[in-house]
């Protein structure tokens, strides 16, 4: 695979005007327009129909993480007010158990107001059930890209979920540029949404109801769920001129065991897997190298280390097939004797990489210059022009609450 580190973002920018953004989603999920990409061939049609573009047997790939309610405000008593938006949670090496945490847990978050905040706690009280509940915030360290918060709470048998869920609100995308309402607080979450630990939606799943799950079934069309916790990173914008200065974020990603199996027989089986939204696309991929990472550290006699840094993908060897690298990994977690896989993983996909699992991907319209655009232009070549050109030219909706597309590997 050749190296994506001297890639210049410029050449990943386009023109989107303010008024393709799509700033609320549609009435019916499954009504957004669908764009299908091919080998170079466009068309178009709406998601509800999707089950025709799919071959029988395929395998679809969701992400079920949920978006948690991140955004915190305090007043101080001089009135002053706080925002502390929580990121991942601090010294813990699955988010799960974070959220699980009863009475107090270290977080790390942005802080909105942070010079206005110089000592001392900041406390609120909130209702859980009719009772009072007293959450109070104090700083324990600044570091260059966040603080560490530690967050008590007077209810020691609430979860940190319970808190988040009663006193936060919804992390709308920063460029909806708009306040949450009422209807974002389920149509900013997937139908299938399981686990707490986003901060931002998984938006590709956002177009799926239950009537299109029933269709895809009825065409033998493989349903199955990862968990990768989406981080705030997701809307960094790439300010450095060329890839290799820039630090892609990490993301915690939860996988069963049983999972990985089912993967394995459909790629022996030859039918495709289709990846809904960039998140579960990174995942799968993800576990691809994690198992060729394992691979080499066993060959070395080195500590099995399961989290990716950002160029793992480009750096380790190359020729290993997928259902190998899948099996090391089932094997290890065998020998582990863990039916879940907790990891890490900063794996960053841009032209240049080679796609190991995955055949196709459902995804939105992304943002210019984002590391996502740089996923679709991995998948799809330089097509990624005129396919965003054509969505341009023929009223499709762009971002998180807008339309979407179905794009196969380019041959």
């Amino acid at each position: 695979m050749t190296h994506p580190g001297n890639l210049s973002i410029i050449d990943y920018t386009y023109s989107l005007p303010d008024d393709r953004i799509a700033v609320h989603p549609l009435e019916k999920r499954d009504d957004s327009k669908l764009l299908i990409y091919r080998n170079g061939q466009i068309s178009e049609d709406r998601y509800r129909m999707l089950h025709e573009h799919l071959p029988v047997d395929s395998m679809l790939v969701f992400n079920n993480t949920k978006v948690v309610e991140a955004r915190l405000h305090f007043q101080k008593h001089t009135g002053s007010r706080i925002e502390i938006f929580c990121l991942e949670p601090g010294g813990f090496a699955d988010i799960t158990s974070a959220m699980q945490q009863t009475g107090h847990v270290l977080w790390k978050c942005l802080v909105g107001g942070a010079k206005k905040w110089k000592q001392g706690s900041l406390e609120k009280t909130i209702l859980i059930n009719n009772q009072p509940v007293t959450l109070s915030a104090t700083m324990v360290e600044r570091k260059e890209d966040y603080y560490l918060i530690e967050f008590n709470w007077s209810a020691e048998h609430l979860h940190f979920a319970d808190i988040l869920h009663a006193a936060g609100s919804l992390p709308l995308p920063p460029y909806l540029n708009r306040q949450v309402e009422e209807e974002d607080k389920t149509r900013y979450q997937t139908i299938y949404a399981r686990h707490d630990g986003s901060v931002a939606a998984p938006t590709a799943g956002l177009h799926f109801t239950q009537q299109l799950l029933q269709q895809l079934q009825q065409k033998n069309i493989q349903q199955h769920f990862v968990t990768l916790h989406v981080g705030a990173g997701t809307f960094k914008p790439v300010k450095a001129a060329v890839m290799q200065e820039h630090e892609m974020h990490a993301e915690f990603i939860e996988i069963q065991a049983a999972f990985i199996s089912q993967l394995i027989q459909q790629l022996q089986s030859g039918q495709p897997v289709i990846a809904v939204g960039t998140t579960s696309l990174r995942t799968i991929e993800s576990l691809y190298w994690i198992g060729v990472n394992i691979g080499q550290q066993q060959q070395q006699q080195t500590a099995v280390t399961v989290n990716l840094s950002q160029w793992d993908a480009y750096e380790l060897p190359q020729n290993i097939p997928a259902t190998e690298a899948l099996t090391t990994l089932l094997h290890w977690m065998q020998e582990q004797k863990t039916e879940i896989l907790f990891a890490k993983t900063q794996i960053i996909i841009a032209p240049g990489y080679s796609l190991r699992i995955a055949q196709g991907l459902v995804t939105n319209f992304h943002q210019p210059q984002s590391t996502l655009l740089l996923l679709v232009a991995a998948i799809i070549g330089n097509d990624w022009r005129t396919v965003y050109q054509y969505a341009l030219e023929h009223e499709f909706r762009f971002l998180s609450y807008g339309d979407g597309s179905l794009l196969w590997k380019k041959e």
